[in-house]
């Protein structure tokens, strides 16, 4: 059975009009990416998740809500000091969104100085597979980035696979040049590397999907998925350049975007890690999203998705 260590920040998620009726949930890219995993892998995959938390009742409700969707939290390190970060989701009319954010003092974010990050270090070096994204990096102080892109990249070299989904958020980086050098490090051992044209292009001023994947195997990644939104995506394989378009079944009614590309990323992960083709590994990451975004917020009932066939042909 594999085992793969998703890390970064959960954060307190409020979703509704300001001064109106309001959800409160929690969400987080890479946190996202892990519930969905756990819905679609079942127990066939072992889930451990890698960030902070605070000691408040919050905190301790989240954690709970994780261990009853199968993540694992034993690695989760726990701040007196300090709490989970706040986000507020706006949907316009299309469930296209915009967010406000409270994070900057999130323990999530000091997670790299907690005194018992070395025991996370430590367990790392034994999974398979670890997971990050480009917010996972960029909250953290700068002094802490260089740290875990060290750490990363020893992992690789004993035998650790890394999967990074670049997931670019210009508010969180100082500078673009400092974005690109922070990824440009990480593409150099990246085995899977997860992306999205409109990241791509903002960040990099890619053109195309050619050009994306061009910079990507220049850059060091071994494969390569470009996620294309409704249209479906690119994967290449470096190694064989074996390059193929998997398109997507159109969805009727988008309520809301949130966490589209997070829950694709866990099936196609989810098919990674049982040794799926790249076909079926995009279908089943094309099928949860497609679910996810017929429902508001990051993490939708479990009821939606449990009906889902991911051995159904697209």
């Amino acid at each position: 059975m594999k085992r793969i260590a998703l890390l970064g920040e959960c954060m307190i998620e409020l979703n509704g009009a300001p001064f109106g009726a309001m959800e409160q949930t929690y969400g987080g890219d890479s946190l996202n990416t892990a519930v969905y995993l756990a819905r679609c892998a079942g127990q066939s995959i072992n889930i451990d998740y890698i960030s902070a938390l605070g000691t408040d009742a919050i905190s301790d409700g989240m954690l709970s809500r994780w261990q009853q969707e199968g993540v694992g939290t034993h690695y989760v390190l726990r701040d007196a000091q300090r709490q989970p970060g706040l986000y507020l989701i706006q949907l316009d009319d299309q469930g296209e969104r915009t967010f406000l954010y409270w994070r900057n003092q999130s323990a999530a974010r000091y997670m790299l100085q907690h005194p018992k990050f070395d025991k996370v270090s430590t367990h790392l070096k034994q999974v398979d597979w670890v997971y990050l994204s480009g917010i996972s990096i960029a909250i953290l102080p700068q002094e802490d980035r260089q740290q875990l892109i060290d750490l990363l990249a020893e992992l690789t070299q004993s035998g650790v696979k890394v999967a990074f989904d670049s997931n670019y958020r210009p508010a969180l980086w100082e500078s673009v040049e400092q974005a690109q050098r922070c990824y440009q490090q990480i593409f150099s051992f990246t085995d899977l590397a997860l992306v999205t044209n409109d990241d791509e292009e903002a960040l990099w001023g890619d053109s195309c999907e050619e050009a994306t994947l061009a910079r990507l195997q220049q850059a060091g990644v071994r494969k390569a998925v470009v996620k294309m939104g409704a249209k479906g995506n690119f994967y290449q394989d470096f190694s064989t350049d074996d390059r193929m378009f998997i398109a997507t079944n159109p969805v009727q009614t988008v309520i809301d975007t949130t966490s589209a590309g997070d829950s694709f990323n866990a099936g196609f992960l989810a098919g990674v890690l049982t040794e799926k083709d790249p076909i079926e590994c995009s279908q089943q990451g094309h099928r949860l999203a497609g679910t996810v975004i017929q429902h508001k917020g990051a993490i939708i009932p479990h009821v939606a998705t449990q009906d889902i066939d991911f051995n159904q042909a697209q």
